[in-house]
């Protein structure tokens, strides 16, 4: 199998869940009242308090604004909310889990069975979500290797942070779907406003569980799981790899073992990190400081009626309304962002298709903020300016290549376009007389490719097309520019 195509041997069949850990962005930690800090920032151990740092004595709190935000993935995600659910200790030991149990919740979880919907080559298909739980971070380890010693270094300010565990049913059959399920189910937490979805300072953790089987065989084999990854790419590839690995193993006689795994980005390659834990090793009981957690059914309405529109609704939408293909509607909802400055441009301009601002947005502005690493979020240029150049070049005041250009400078410079073609000299020229003239001097000045088009060489028109072009700075008008060329070129003949 080729870990770039994700593809898997005919004769087995990849059978992968996926287990995602969202931090909830809300203001303080799951039980107490400590702020949540960014803690690739902050100063270590500067947000922690008795209760998140494990003391004997202290008892938790819920955070409603948790739960609050937990609730409305659940209904975004068309899962049954349970009207009580259960907190519960989940007992192991580790230097970053300082009570040495974590709270979670566990055989009565918030919600279960649910769906998300992605679209692959065959159609769209529904992935099953078995449950939706509340629980808290632990801590965050820093390994220190130096030349004498070796030393781990422990931060408390993710310790209690709140964090919802989304497991779904192994529905997922390749890479590429492990991807798209990923890119969907982030797409959603971010338009609900729960989560930031950065996986690279990761508030979003996404672990699969991967195992495979013979082909048409209805048994599960063992599964691994990995983790250690920080973006899609890493996500879709050490999934393609561990399917291959755990392929030739079998084909060489050999065990899966049921594992936890990390990813190498730089060999690409999935490492031992520990056998993996059974659910008894975690020795599950009620978690005794903290009630059962009662939704009350109006709150529950209330949450439900106060949702967005999610991304599936708003792509559907787009298209009919604004008769854009599956892609293009696809990459103008995937971010909340992207979706409202393009509806906000289209507004702005009346005159332009919403198809040709489309194809603006997603080319030469995602361009600009790729090449500078930046969010849309981040944009010196405002809807309404953007949508000032587009009416510049559907007027005729600029033509395409002038309009990109003016682009760059508005991305640089955060001017309006009206501006800077103004201050540039940058206005197409559409004057006939002043066109006739630039069309009139090129032929003058190249005889020899005016004989040998008179010849039968028709394919250097477009060298004509580009020499006036050039001598116009661009700024001609391109189809006043061919008509004149075919005027006169045609004339000599």
């Amino acid at each position: 199998m080729s870990a770039a195509t994700g593809k898997v041997p005919l004769e087995f069949e990849a059978v992968i869940g996926l287990e995602t850990h969202a931090e909830l962005g809300t203001r303080s930690k799951m039980f107490c009242s400590c702020a949540v800090v960014d803690s690739t920032r902050a100063e270590p151990n500067t947000s922690v308090c008795p209760v998140c740092a494990g003391m004997p004595g202290v008892l938790p709190v819920v955070n409603r604004k948790a739960v609050e935000y937990a609730l409305r993935v659940a209904v975004a995600l068309q899962c049954q909310v349970a009207p009580i659910s259960i907190f519960a200790r989940k007992n192991y030991f580790y230097p970053d889990l300082p009570k040495g149990y974590q709270i979670s919740q566990y055989e009565q979880p918030l919600a279960r069975n649910g769906c998300l919907a992605i679209s692959i080559s065959s159609g769209e298909r529904q992935m099953r979500i078995r449950r939706v739980h509340l629980e808290e971070d632990t801590g965050k380890l820093t390994h220190v290797s130096g030349e004498r010693e070796a030393y781990s270094l422990v931060d408390l300010n993710r310790a209690g942070v709140p964090l919802l565990e989304i497991v779904t049913e192994p529905d997922m059959h390749s890479a590429q779907e492990v991807r798209l399920f990923a890119m969907a189910l982030r797409s959603v937490l971010r338009y609900l406003g729960v989560n930031s979805g950065d996986m690279q300072k990761g508030v979003l953790r996404i672990e699969p569980n991967i195992s495979v089987r013979p082909q048409g065989s209805s048994e599960l084999g063992t599964r691994t799981e990995v983790k250690n990854l920080n973006s899609f790419r890493a996500l879709e590839h050490s999934v393609a790899f561990e399917i291959e690995r755990q392929i030739d193993l079998i084909q060489h006689g050999e065990k899966v073992l049921q594992e936890t795994r990390g990813w190498d980005e730089a060999r690409e390659v999935t490492y031992l990190q520990r056998r993996k834990e059974a659910e008894d090793d975690y020795r599950y009981f009620p978690e005794p400081d903290l009630p059962p957690l009662v939704i009350d059914p109006t709150w529950l309405e209330q949450v439900q009626s106060s949702l967005p529109e999610l991304p599936g609704a708003k792509l559907i939408r787009f298209r009919e309304e604004y008769a854009l293909s599956v892609y293009d509607a696809g990459v103008l909802t995937a971010e909340p962002a992207v979706a409202d400055y393009f509806e906000s441009v289209v507004a702005a301009v009346p005159p332009v298709a919403p198809k040709v601002v489309a194809n603006w947005i997603t080319g030469d502005l995602f361009g600009q903020l790729n090449q500078a690493g930046m969010d849309i979020e981040q944009l010196r240029i405002s809807p309404q300016e953007f949508a000032a150049l587009l009416l510049m070049l559907h007027s005729g005041e600029i033509n395409q290549n002038t309009a990109r250009t003016v682009l760059a400078q508005m991305f640089q410079s955060g001017q309006p376009a009206r501006a800077i073609v103004s201050q540039r000299g940058l206005a197409q020229v559409s004057d006939l007389i002043q066109v006739a003239g630039l069309v009139s001097r090129v032929l003058a000045e190249n005889p020899e490719q005016v004989a040998a088009y008179r010849g039968g060489k028709q394919a250097l028109e477009k060298w004509f097309f580009g020499q006036v072009m050039r001598l116009a700075r661009g700024q001609a008008n391109p189809q006043l520019v061919q008509r004149e060329l075919e005027r006169q070129l045609y004339q000599s003949k």
